[in-house]
């Protein structure tokens, strides 16, 4: 059990803690339509004063209520799968200066708080990405934060635009920052600050990679924390951010992110990467709905997907635990007869992904696809959006096909005996609100009840795709060898949509590759070659074989005496002789 005065129990405890305040305090202000705005001046000198201001409203402290939940139940399951680690502290601290940063940028009505909460999330999640200390995680750790700089850069850029205006509040200068046309480079730098942060089309590959981290993190990092940084950047600027070109731009690139997630997640074999690629979809889903301006919504999204998304992780770190570390679905099957109850919440957190009626996801996800079928959008956004949501289903029922039916493959079950309640508690709080939070938050943050009218058939489409995405995932889980077999003669087509629009080798390789080319042609040519001939080795040589000369006379030795004087009275009786 839990000793009471460990660290995982005390951070458990107080996280939980902030969280039910910030409950009855997200309670309070929705219904008194309150919002506070916090000024504390740190130092003040002469004329110049520093000020630290904290903006506490309903959107900050329901995703706050959120953020906290979501890492104190994480910590209580990192007691018991992180339980043979050595320095358990250590990561623990860790997650806690990750809450701790996010928890900063939320709060921040202010673009200098903003910057060390968003600049923390990138240094934090490096540290913990790097964690299990091998080639594969320190390669993932920096890309991850060599993407994340990019974000990082944009936002210092944006400080030293908002010089002009006096203050760094961006809060006061929303409306006035609107309508000035010269500024319109603030809206350009926040967008591709919340593109990398959110891991948009060009900078998908890192999120992916970002699975080299251990499981707790991966349910912190994608659920509420790290990801949804960005999409929560641009719900706060949704003003400046209205009718321009950029959120048209927008809208296509998180389209297209979405849609090929979804692609991507079909021919992917690890469990993590799945959940990481379904992850990156949502998040396509939540920046084009913003990027239609219904800001609302993608609040919404946001909130119901942090609940399954942490227990869709917490269910495959459990299932990667009892595999033996392995992560491979292909090696996986039949765990509903060995673990039910993990299987329950992996199912349930599945379907809610799925956007099946009454669970979590299908309040926001139905509203969002009803309000893009209203629109005045053309055909290609509503197909993208309507495919991805298939793609969604198929992905989901290829996984569930693959991990619940039919019998084990390939690897020997002795471990599964054991359903861990530690682990199981902290699972089962995160089920209940993978239930309950859609209709929970409905009835929250609209303060009237949305009421949608469409043609039936527009109605039905999403049950339609959905039902041909269920489809296609079961029969392609049925496939038989035979068919794989044809699966191969569109090789270059399947590598190309699995390697996600060979986005890695662009963003990764194709720019590294050009330059660790050159640093190793100057190293061989340079710096190992007549350069080093002629400088540090060739110097080095030279005086080696000067002192063993030196070294050799004054060895007394009298054979080279006898020789030295010879040599010496025939140089001197040739030069008398010049003479």
């Amino acid at each position: 059990m839990i000793n009471k005065y460990s660290l995982c129990f005390i951070s458990f405890f107080f996280l939980f803690f902030f969280m039910l305040i910030n409950l009855f305090m997200g309670m309070y202000f929705i219904m008194n339509e309150m919002v506070l705005f916090l000024e504390w001046e740190i130092i003040s000198f002469n004329s110049l004063s520093v000020v630290m201001s904290i903006l506490l409203d309903p959107v900050s402290l329901m995703f706050m209520m959120f953020v906290f939940l979501i890492s104190s139940v994480v910590i209580m399951y990192s007691k018991s799968y992180m339980s043979s680690e050595l320095n358990l502290n250590r990561f623990i601290i860790l997650v806690l200066l990750f809450v701790f940063s996010m928890i900063l940028l939320i709060i921040s009505p202010n673009m200098i708080s903003i910057i060390l909460g968003w600049d923390g999330l990138g240094l934090v999640s490096y540290c913990l990405v790097i964690y299990y200390q091998n080639m594969k995680s320190n390669n993932a750790g920096m890309l991850t934060v060599l993407s994340n700089r990019i974000g990082d850069v944009m936002i210092l850029m944006v400080i030293a635009w908002m010089m002009n205006y006096g203050s760094w509040n961006y809060i006061f200068y929303m409306n006035f920052m609107g309508k000035d046309y010269s500024m319109k480079i603030i809206s350009l730098m926040i967008i591709l600050a919340a593109m990398t942060k959110s891991a948009q089309i060009p900078f998908s590959s890192w999120l992916p990679a970002a699975m080299a981290a251990p499981t707790p993190v991966s349910a912190l990092v994608h659920s509420s924390t790290l990801v949804t940084a960005g999409v929560y950047l641009l719900i706060r600027f949704n003003v400046l951010l209205m009718d321009t070109m950029f959120m048209k731009l927008l809208l296509l690139i998180s389209g297209l992110t979405m849609f090929m997630s979804g692609i991507c997640a079909n021919y992917e074999f690890d469990l993590k990467k799945i959940i990481a690629l379904s992850t990156l979809s949502q998040l396509g889903l939540m920046m084009s709905i913003l990027s239609m301006g219904y800001y609302e919504l993608a609040y919404f999204h946001l909130l119901t997907h942090a609940m399954f998304k942490a227990l869709l992780f917490m269910c495959a770190g459990k299932i990667i635990h009892l595999m033996n570390d392995n992560q491979d679905i292909r090696m996986m099957g039949g765990l509903s007869l060995y673990i039910p109850l993990t299987s329950l919440c992996l199912n349930i957190s599945n379907l809610a992904l799925c956007g099946i009626p009454f669970l979590a996801g299908f309040y926001s996800k139905d509203m969002i696809l009803e309000m893009v079928s209203m629109s005045n959008l053309n055909f290609l956004i509503f197909y993208l959006y309507y495919i991805s949501t298939g793609l969604t289903m198929f992905y989901t029922i290829r996984l569930l096909m693959y991990l619940m039916v039919g019998d084990y493959n390939l690897i020997s079950i002795y471990n599964l005996f054991e359903e861990d309640y530690i682990m199981l508690n902290s699972m089962f709080i995160l089920l209940f609100m993978s239930l309950v939070s859609g209709s929970f938050l409905s009835w929250f943050i609209f303060s009237y009840p949305y009421m949608i009218y469409l043609p039936i058939n527009l109605k039905m489409m999403v049950i339609y795709v959905s039902l041909i995405g269920m489809l296609m995932g079961v029969l392609l889980s049925n496939m038989k060898f035979y068919s794989l077999n044809k699966v191969l003669l569109t090789y270059n087509l399947s590598s190309f949509l699995t390697l996600m629009w060979f986005m890695p080798n662009l963003s990764t390789y194709g720019l590294n590759y050009y330059y660790l080319n050159f640093g190793q042609n100057l190293l061989k040519t340079v710096d190992m070659g007549w350069s080093e001939l002629y400088s540090g080795q060739g110097m080095y040589k030279i005086i080696k074989y000067f002192s063993l000369m030196n070294y050799m006379y004054q060895m007394n030795n009298f054979k080279i005496y006898l020789f030295s004087f010879v040599l010496w009275m025939m140089i001197y009786i040739f030069l008398v002789m010049l003479n």
